[in-house]
């Protein structure tokens, strides 16, 4: 399997979006490698992710967290996973809780989550919605302009988002069975869980793919459940924000060791 492992100090795994590419996180893994020891790789259906497991569907996704903690030579840590990772984020906590120090799920898919009309709309023609998608995806660019006032810093900001998904583009085709192998799942598991918790949003104003109500959905599993919102941002904070995003994260790892609750918004 092809691991990122960056940074030294607490482990944490993060687990990409749908998408599946870890670069399209790159600010934000770097960003937590100032401070963390940061492990990483692309979706295990992924070419560029060497997955060398058995496993098959959404299983191959959380075994595949299983083998980059054995790859890494850990035996535990905290589980950060983003958008449709924290789907898997949370399978991996309720198979394997042994291996878990804490969860943070950022901007994350709940169980209860469906398919709405858009993304149904999407998945009849994955490669010839592709364009599609893509023109759709400049909805986004308002948080991009909100975490970076001015015009122009707007555009740069905006610009170098795009140029690094055209250099690591997304398969229209993986991304919809992605999708699709929600339906179905046993989630029951999850009432089973019982490690410290990060829910980490943007603002509601400015997520316009997964609203932060939705991720909130986790406190009805995990009432113990933290939340932090990254300000002036929506879904993509550890794009717009890694700073923050880092400073969010680490402050919850510091104070969950010490049994006390983080901050629940960064500046």
């Amino acid at each position: 399997m092809t691991l990122v492992d960056l940074g030294h100090g607490e482990p944490v795994v993060i687990v990409p979006g749908i998408q599946r590419r870890w670069e399209w996180m790159r600010p934000g893994v770097e960003a937590l490698a100032e401070r963390c020891r940061v492990i990483t790789f692309s979706l295990g259906d992924e070419p560029t992710a060497a997955y060398d497991g058995g496993a098959e569907g959404f299983d191959r996704y959380v075994d595949q967290i299983a083998r980059a903690l054995d790859s890494a030579g850990l035996q535990r840590a905290t589980i950060c996973g983003v958008s449709f990772g924290g789907l898997i984020a949370a399978a991996f906590a309720a198979r394997y809780p042994e291996r878990v120090t804490s969860l943070v799920l950022v901007s994350a898919l709940p169980p209860s989550w469906k398919l709405d009309r858009r993304a149904s709309f999407y998945l009849r023609a994955p490669r010839l919605m592709a364009p599609v998608f893509c023109i759709a995806s400049l909805r986004l660019y308002r948080e991009i302009a909100a975490a970076r006032p001015g015009f122009w810093n707007g555009v740069s900001g905006a610009l170098r988002h795009g140029a690094n998904v055209v250099t690591h583009p997304f398969n229209a085709r993986r991304m919809a069975r992605r999708a699709l192998m929600t339906a179905g799942l046993d989630w029951s598991g999850l009432d089973g869980v019982h490690v410290p918790t990060l829910l980490v949003t943007g603002e509601p104003s400015l997520d316009r793919v997964v609203p932060p109500s939705l991720t909130m959905d986790y406190r009805r599993l995990w009432p113990h459940a933290q939340h932090a919102t990254l300000p002036s941002t929506g879904h993509l904070g550890l794009i717009t924000r890694p700073r923050e995003f880092a400073d969010v994260v680490t402050s919850f790892l510091d104070h969950s060791a010490h049994g006390a609750p983080t901050r629940r918004r960064v500046g």
